[in-house]
């Protein structure tokens, strides 16, 4: 099982061990967003198979990056531990900004999924030779913007920033905000985040410069390089100085995008027209589009809980009229040891007349499970049901019978006629179930239903597939 941590400063070289080899080109794959971004993310990383995983939780839902490999990382263990997380978690798998060369993966993996690319969120991605040099007549307004600036202001200069240069970064704030004209909430929270992230000049996998002019900043960037690609999370320049910001963004490319720098990115737009506007100016040679995959699984088709017959039984939703059997069979803990799940674990106090019926309602509504209950004669005598759905065409099958109608083949009757239901009406690709080594009678049961696939210390294992 993941366990994850909330992602702090001081876990930023840990990250950075993933992000400084990683060629995905989004900005969200970078050590600095998800410092910068956190209150807005709320981004949690783990490890395992040699990746990065990162949880993030946006408006109270959480979503996942696509996994970063180290050097031995491997993709596909990390992609099974974020399912097997979110299954165990009882929690829908969204994994967002996922990169173009990833996605074909994935429309392989998931056979229902819904799909967002917003324009909005794609970054603008920059030949670093064309900002170096803005070359051709498609950049003559920025060579012509570049020239007025040299020669309204001569003595300028660009020059990379540390440390020590951090009382005079705090003074180009100064002036930047006596001249900052945006009021919306996001503009000038993201003026504040850029404060707090220029405090960490002198990184060392920082890259940070600007444009000094009579002793003052007029400009400043920040940026951090993952792979080929330098990632600008910070631009800014003092309005007053005609050409002040095509000359940064030169200079910029200039100084760091050198030694392999094949690409800038200058992140998105988020919708803002000015933004927007000038990002196109610069003549991005492609959009990075962030697809994000909303995972469903096989309930969601379904409305209701069918109704489904078998020689003996009927199998359909529980009703307020099984309460009494259903809490009999949920209640009894000598039975239900073979279960694998003690109610406990999840009960907080509610009333117990109407809780275990509470849930099995509120699975259903969430997609997160189907419960039946067998019925013999109209009499509720126990429930098979289907649970634990991967997103990859699969679920586990569990059974129980009240005591006093085991041993009379209720249950691989039930059992077998929810796994072909959900094998051929649900269009499951296969439906798994296990059993403690000990219970010889679930063991029977599910050797005449299914194939065995396995066992360990533990349980047996058993699959059955269309």
């Amino acid at each position: 099982m993941l366990t994850f941590k909330p992602v702090a400063q001081r876990d930023l070289s840990r990250l950075r061990r993933y992000y400084k080899n990683c060629n995905y080109q989004l900005c969200e794959y970078s050590a600095l967003v998800k410092l910068m971004w956190r209150g807005h993310l709320h981004p949690q990383y783990a490890e395992a198979a040699g990746c990065l995983i990162v949880k993030n939780c946006i408006d109270g839902k959480p979503c996942f990056d696509y996994p970063v490999p180290g050097p031995d990382g491997d993709e596909e263990a990390a992609l099974c531990a974020i399912e097997d997380y979110c299954v165990e978690q009882g929690i829908s798998l969204e994994l967002s900004v996922v990169p173009r060369e990833k996605t074909a993966k994935l429309l392989e993996r998931y056979p229902r999924f819904h799909l967002n690319n917003f324009r909005s969120w794609r970054d603008y991605i920059y030949e670093a030779n064309d900002l170096r040099e803005f070359p051709g007549r498609h950049y003559s307004g920025q060579r012509n913007h570049v020239n007025k600036f040299r020669k309204l202001y001569p003595e300028a200069q660009f020059r990379a920033l540390g440390k020590d240069d951090l009382p005079l970064i705090e003074r180009f704030w100064q002036d930047y905000t006596e001249v900052f004209e945006k009021t919306s909430q996001s503009a000038r929270q993201e003026l504040a985040l850029a404060k707090t992230m220029l405090r960490l000049t002198g990184v060392s996998w920082l890259y940070v410069g600007g444009m000094e002019y009579e002793g003052r900043l007029i400009s400043i960037a920040m940026a951090e390089r993952c792979g080929e690609t330098l990632h600008v999370h910070i631009e800014k320049a003092l309005y007053g100085y005609e050409g002040v910001y095509p000359a940064t963004v030169q200079e910029f490319a200039r100084c760091y995008a050198v030694d392999g720098v094949r690409y800038l990115n200058r992140e998105d737009d988020a919708g803002d027209r000015g933004l927007r506007t000038s990002k196109l100016q610069y003549l991005p040679c492609k959009l990075a589009e962030k697809f994000c995959f909303d995972v469903k699984n096989e309930l969601e088709d379904l409305d209701e809980i069918p109704t489904l017959k078998t020689e003996r039984l009927t199998l359909s939703a529980f009703t307020d009229k099984d309460r009494e059997a259903y809490n009999a069979l949920c209640l009894d803990d000598e039975r239900n040891k073979w279960w694998g799940y003690d109610y406990r674990t999840d009960w907080k106090g509610e009333d117990l007349d109407s809780y275990f019926l509470d849930v099995v309602r509120e699975d259903f509504a969430k997609k997160r499970a189907i419960n039946f209950a067998i019925r013999l004669d109209g009499k509720c005598i126990g429930e098979v049901l289907l649970y634990r759905f991967d997103g990859k065409g699969g679920a586990e099958e569990g059974c129980r019978i009240a005591p006093e109608y085991g041993g009379q083949g209720y249950g691989v009757e039930a059992f077998r006629a929810v796994a072909e239901w959900g094998l051929y009406q649900c269009h499951l690709g296969h439906v798994v179930a296990k059993c403690f080594k000990e219970n010889d009678a679930s063991y029977k049961m599910l050797s005449s239903c299914m194939r065995k696939k396995g066992e360990d210390e533990k349980f047996f294992y058993f699959n059955k597939e269309v």
